[in-house]
């Protein structure tokens, strides 16, 4: 792959108009796949739900690919158990990337998701932990909790963005406590992942640019960490390779930014 495939394209009208055509797209393929979920694999419970979205997510990258001329690059593989990601949030697109590659995938999730239609019943399904970021601290004993009853009965891969939101590219953002807190409870492992995606598909959703966004999944960090000195750890690694990761995209971020 040429090193310009990995640079942004250009935003253009047909850019607009792509973006529009994708959105739409994904609002029919919710719809169809939602109801094909609700009717076939709901009786199945965990596994149907996740089957469901390993489907929808792979649909839409595929859309992606087609529609818009995006595509996403992975690196490294995530290891086999239960587990936390403490990943890179930047867009849309990196929640669909690491839905479609986590095979028993679950997202610790604001409350408010689950009352968005379809996805957040499914994402309730699959095993999802909402947190009410309201309830401060009482808020992280719940978690712990809910992430403890998860593994008594298989928790998967527990996706955590620990920025607690979107975050623009070149934008620093301190991590939140909350990965650390349920690593050191729980004796779980956390993977850093890292990534550039921002780059194509930003955080606004628009217009979405072509090109090859890159995901990275870092060694991941054994238990056995304080939970300050995890988090600290965590953002070091994952905020050196994203900065790489965007660099080698074309990237320089201005200092307002950092």
């Amino acid at each position: 792959m040429a090193a310009t495939d990995y640079r942004p394209g250009p935003i253009t009208w047909v850019s607009h108009v792509r973006t529009a055509v994708f959105y739409v797209y994904i609002a029919l393929a919710t719809v169809v796949l939602g109801t094909w979920g609700v009717i076939f694999k709901v009786p199945q419970g965990r596994m149907g739900a996740n089957r469901v979205a390993e489907v929808w997510s792979g649909h839409l990258l595929a859309a992606a690919r087609v529609l818009l001329g995006l595509r996403y690059e992975l690196r490294g593989s995530l290891p086999a158990g239960d587990l936390l990601i403490g990943a890179k949030h930047q867009s849309f697109f990196d929640i669909l990337i690491l839905a479609h590659l986590a095979p028993q995938r679950a997202f610790i999730m604001k409350k408010q998701i689950l009352n968005v239609p379809i996805m957040g019943w499914f994402a309730y399904k699959a095993g999802c932990i909402p947190i009410d970021r309201a309830r401060g601290s009482e808020a992280m004993k719940v978690m712990v909790e809910g992430v403890r009853a998860a593994m008594a009965r298989g928790l998967g891969q527990l996706i955590v963005y620990p920025e607690g939101t979107r975050t623009a590219p070149g934008t620093k953002r301190r991590y939140k406590p909350g990965i650390g807190v349920l690593a050191e409870n729980t004796g779980l492992p956390v993977v850093p992942v890292a990534t550039n995606v921002g780059l194509f598909w930003d955080k606004r959703g628009w217009p979405i640019r072509s090109g090859t966004g890159v995901l990275e999944i870092l060694p991941p960090i054994a238990p056995g960490l304080a939970a300050n000195d995890l988090v600290a750890r965590l953002e070091s690694e994952v905020e050196a390779a994203s900065d790489a990761l965007m660099a080698e995209a074309g990237f320089t971020a201005s200092p307002s930014q950092v």
